[in-house]
């Protein structure tokens, strides 16, 4: 799995823009490894729909944040990307939990991807035939049969 993700922040009161990407590779494909979510990964400011937080309002006043989820892409789907908006943060204000939150996504789905691997392939071809009790019960009979037609009764 390939992630790759940049934050950009207009000068301003500008909210900072999280994109990102995720694209499984052909082996996690084949596998069939199911879509990994994390429900509570990237907090979201109040009004996420706005680009901007003026001083006092929302987040810079004391509003509660909320949750972004991050996810990967199933094997159907093969790839996902996701833009989010978030909290306005001043100089400085770093972006270590959005790398952690990408490395917690990272983990769950290796962990996901481990036990796909460990469900090993199987080919199982098998035949039963009549057991040597039943053909020698029957086998006098077949043969009497047999030789009556070959004679032609």
């Amino acid at each position: 799995m390939k992630i790759q993700w940049e934050i950009t922040k207009r000068r301003g009161y500008h909210r900072p823009v999280l994109k990102y990407s995720i694209e499984l590779e052909p082996f996690e494909i084949e596998l069939a490894v199911p879509q990994v979510v994390l429900e509570k990964a990237i907090v979201t400011p109040p009004s996420a729909w706005r680009s901007y937080c003026h001083p006092g309002q929302d987040e810079r006043g004391g509003a509660p944040l909320g949750w972004h989820r991050l996810m990967t892409p199933s094997h159907v789907r093969k790839s996902f990307e996701d833009t989010l908006t978030l909290p306005w943060r001043g100089p400085g204000g770093g972006f270590s939990d959005v790398a952690d939150a990408f490395v917690r996504l990272r983990r769950d789905f290796e962990l996901v991807l481990t036990a796909a691997y460990d469900s090993a392939p199987l080919d199982i071809i098998s035949e039963l035939e009549l057991t040597d009790t039943t053909r020698k019960h029957i086998a006098s009979g077949v043969v009497s049969a047999r030789f009556l037609a070959a004679v032609g009764f």
